[in-house]
């Protein structure tokens, strides 16, 4: 894993009309589920398919300390290297655990930004950073691209967040939340599995996102959790609306094997979007049994598959 960060670290956040390199993040899922010596040949087979951008030149420091300078910035893709450069000081000065908490609810407003993919990034290089433990350079330096990239991509994309209600008064922050996250990502993978959908992969976020919330939510202080929820519920609900998406509860979910089973198959047909689905299908059976998640795994297998025929 450490060799491919080190070869994905020069390469370009985006491709093509706006699309978003998904290197880091499935090379990361493809590891954790066991399939290391997959990773190399996958980057290679995906940086052959794909014609990344040049990252902008860095501009001008950003000043952390300066709220007015760091503010103007958001949003700003063009001072991505200048924000993926404050992160990287950040990181090298303090633990990560206080980046994250400094630095995550300024970002959570923006989670909306490039269908989640920043907050993603992130969530992935956090698990990354805490699996490889001592020594963990390439983590870090992922990290700081992957909240670089938030920061440039940040966009609240006219969410609406409920400011109050679940957690009201819970200091504790624990169980209740990462059990709410938990059904999020179950409530939405089973609207994902049951839906009639012109192109199988945008509304995948609506489920990939709040897992990343959820992948990240235990390393949070405990008064962060709650709003960090409530932000990755509107921000699928608001998908729902983009992608002009109407849940069917009444239909039942198609029938779906084992969601090993269904990774394995998700490495099979290689593309990225499938393997991080079935990835999290697979965490989250194993946190919080479903079969939502199995379904919606089989339905993007199936329905991506077919795009490489």
């Amino acid at each position: 894993m450490n060799g491919a960060l080190e070869r994905l670290r020069s390469v370009g956040y985006e491709h093509g009309r706006g699309f978003v390199n998904h290197a880091p993040m499935a090379a990361e899922a493809l590891a954790h589920m066991g399939y290391a010596d997959e990773v190399p040949g996958w980057v290679e087979g995906h940086l052959r398919g794909h014609t990344f951008h040049d990252v902008p030149e860095r501009r001008f420091t950003l000043d952390p300390a300066d709220e007015a300078d760091w503010r103007q910035a958001l949003g700003e893709f063009g001072r991505v290297a200048d924000w993926t450069a404050l992160f990287e000081r950040e990181l090298a000065g303090g633990e990560w655990t206080d980046v994250l908490a400094r630095w995550w609810p300024r970002l959570l407003p923006g989670m909306s930004g490039v269908l989640t993919h920043g907050v993603i990034r992130t969530a992935h290089a956090v698990r990354a950073v805490v699996t490889a433990g001592p020594g963990n350079g390439p983590q870090l330096a992922e990290l700081a691209q992957g909240l670089g990239y938030w920061a440039a991509r940040y966009s609240e994309g006219g969410v609406v967040v409920e400011e109050s209600g679940e957690g009201d008064g819970d200091r504790g922050g624990g169980d209740d939340v990462v059990r709410a996250l938990d059904d999020l990502v179950a409530e939405f993978s089973g609207i994902y599995a049951t839906l009639s959908l012109p192109h199988p992969i945008p509304l995948i976020h609506s489920v990939t996102g709040p897992a990343a919330v959820r992948l990240v939510v235990e390393h949070l202080p405990a008064d962060q959790r709650w709003p960090s929820y409530r932000v990755a519920r509107a921000v699928s609900r608001t998908m729902l609306d983009w992608f002009h998406a109407v849940p069917r509860p009444a239909v039942p979910l198609p029938d779906a094997p084992d969601p090993a089973a269904l990774f394995a198959e998700a490495v099979q047909i290689g593309d990225e979007h499938a393997i991080k689905l079935a990835e999290v299908a697979v965490r989250h059976e194993a946190l919080a049994p479903d079969p939502r998640h199995a379904a919606a795994a089989r339905v993007a297998n199936r329905a991506i598959g077919r795009l490489y025929r």
